[in-house]
């Protein structure tokens, strides 16, 4: 099912019957006669087919009079990972929906950065999800304030800013007209789970009501639920995450991963059935967008089912047997892939990881004051460091072995590094384009391509979080002197999130696909999942 299909009503019903979890996120199940509009695998009785209708989009059954269920919750339902497939003008719009953009510049500031009339997306959107952008960047809005309201004791005022709302007022009026009940009348009735401040509760206390909210001027900790459709390989996604962290901006292992972000920090880690998104933040406003880079960074939206599907009927049989909930790592910041693929070129891993801990030593951003208490990872926050993660060695001998997140691999210091977490935000490309970046091991010939491609994004003529189409983008990208084919297909598939991109060339695919006597002109059976096909064929490679 793509999202340029028409919904077909007895697939549908017979998926919401069986609850089918490969449909969770694709469709909505709207029920006539309560009012009410559910995921495919909600566990009520499944009504009956005179009082259901579905929908593409929860904006659309909304838009129609129907609210959220309680029970099954639709603001943790997976993304529909078809958008991505499609990588048209709507799937890019619902991206920078997903990013905060509508919220931040209104449907104009949307339309405008997708280089399209106003009128021309709501032609689009009400054609493809039967809901116009507003609407759509409102059910978001709505769901995560649910999500927070039943998950959380954020107080209220905080639910809506950190949801995207303008104003506490509008935060009530629009949950009473679209909902029918107040945000108190939810809290109320749902109980939520603990928040902590720093220095007052751990992340695992319960949270008396007498002592619910955030203390004044101090960052706040709460958790969030996750979701991804089964199966998922969380262990190998984090462990290509771990062997690639920055020193001093993120740490991970195969067990999690924690990274600093503007305000804050954020941990991820596998939890029953879902991720568990730990974040700490001076400002709750920023918390939608963490969500949405989140849910890309580590790409629980696929559907794995369809991928292994088609992979599994290929000579890639094997590897997908071997590791059927494979996913392709996204990025938190697309240009600091970019970055990262230009640095990465011709030299190993390791090397790579050295060199752009010393970039971001040089030209990235220390912690705000007001952060420290939640990124150094303290008891009092409640975060332990993340399990198996590198420590710092003993001394500073270029001889203690491998760089880890808090020595370089020449044995000096990062600064904003130590061994209480990540500290330091990687530079941005207006940071970058004006950084000296001579001393660092970098030659003068890959200085001079991180410049441009930092002045090119710096500028906006280059969009590397997903809001430009992939083909353009990766034109420009060859523009670029320096980046290739393999560095623009390594950067689309990773901050593009095109499932369908090849880095042409990799010496590890070519060594993997001789390995397992596969011709190169079968990369064309993959289509269109070669990203995935990429990651299986790198994995193939570790035990």
């Amino acid at each position: 099912m793509t999202p340029h299909q028409t919904l077909d009503f007895d697939s549908c019903y017979r998926a919401a019957s069986a609850r089918d979890t490969r449909f969770d996120g694709r469709f909505y199940t709207a029920v006539t006669s309560t009012g009410i509009y559910c995921r495919p695998i909600c566990p009520a009785r499944t009504p009956a087919r005179q009082n259901v209708r579905f929908y593409r989009h929860a904006a659309a059954a909304e838009a129609a009079g129907f609210r959220p269920c309680r029970r099954c919750r639709p603001e943790l339902s997976p993304g529909d990972p078809g958008w991505d497939v499609a990588a048209d003008l709507v799937g890019r719009a619902l991206r920078l929906i997903d990013d905060g953009v509508a919220d931040e510049y209104g449907v104009a500031g949307l339309a405008s950065r997708l280089h399209v009339t106003e009128r021309h997306l709501l032609r689009l959107f009400t054609a493809q999800l039967g809901a116009g952008p507003l609407a759509v960047a409102r059910t978001r809005r709505l769901l995560l304030a649910k999500q927070l309201l039943t998950e959380t004791p954020l107080p209220i005022t905080d639910v809506a800013f950190a949801a995207g709302f303008g104003s506490v007022r509008q935060f009530n009026a629009t949950m009473k007209e679209a909902y029918g009940f107040a945000p108190s009348d939810l809290r109320t009735t749902s109980g939520s789970l603990p928040i902590a401040s720093p220095g007052a509760l751990t992340s695992g206390s319960r949270v008396p009501s007498s002592s619910r909210g955030v203390t004044p001027g101090m960052p706040a900790t709460l958790t969030l639920r996750l979701n991804y459709r089964p199966p998922y390989d969380a262990e190998t996604l984090l462990g290509f995450l771990a062997s690639r962290a920055i020193p001093g901006v993120e740490e991970a292992s195969p067990t999690g991963y924690r990274r600093a972000v503007p305000g804050g920090v954020i941990t991820l880690a596998p939890a029953d059935g879902h991720i568990r998104l730990s974040v700490t933040l001076d400002d709750t406003r920023h918390l939608a967008r963490i969500v949405s880079r989140c849910r890309r960074l580590l790409d629980l939206d696929s559907d794995p089912g369809a991928i292994a599907d088609a992979l599994g009927a290929t000579a890639l049989h094997p590897l997908v047997e071997r590791r059927p909930g494979l996913r392709v790592p996204g990025a938190f910041d697309g240009f600091e892939l970019a970055v990262r693929a230009v640095v990465g070129q011709q030299i190993s891993v390791a090397g790579a990881r050295t060199l752009l801990g010393r970039i971001a030593a040089r030209a990235g951003t220390v912690a705000k004051p007001c952060d420290v208490a939640a990124l150094t990872g303290t008891p009092d926050v409640g975060e332990p460091p993340i399990a198996g993660a590198p420590t710092p060695p003993e001394h500073t001998s270029s001889l203690a072995g491998p760089p880890d997140r808090t020595y370089d691999g020449g044995g000096s210091r990062v600064m904003g590094a130590d061994a209480d977490g990540p500290r330091l935000l990687f530079p941005t490309a207006e940071r970058l384009a004006g950084a000296d970046l001579s001393g660092l091991g970098l030659t003068g010939r890959r200085i001079t391509t991180l410049k441009i491609l930092a002045e090119k994004a710096a500028s906006g003529e280059l969009d590397l979080d997903g809001g430009a189409d992939p083909a353009e983008t990766a034109s420009r990208l060859l523009d670029i002197p320096g980046i290739g084919p393999w560095t623009t297909g390594y950067i689309v598939m990773r901050a593009l999130r095109d499932p369908d991109a090849w880095p042409s060339g990799d010496l590890g695919l070519r060594r993997a696909m001789k390995a397992l006597d596969i011709p190169e002109d079968d990369t064309e059976r993959w289509r269109p999942w070669r990203a995935y096909a990429a990651l299986h064929l790198w994995s193939s490679e570790t035990p």
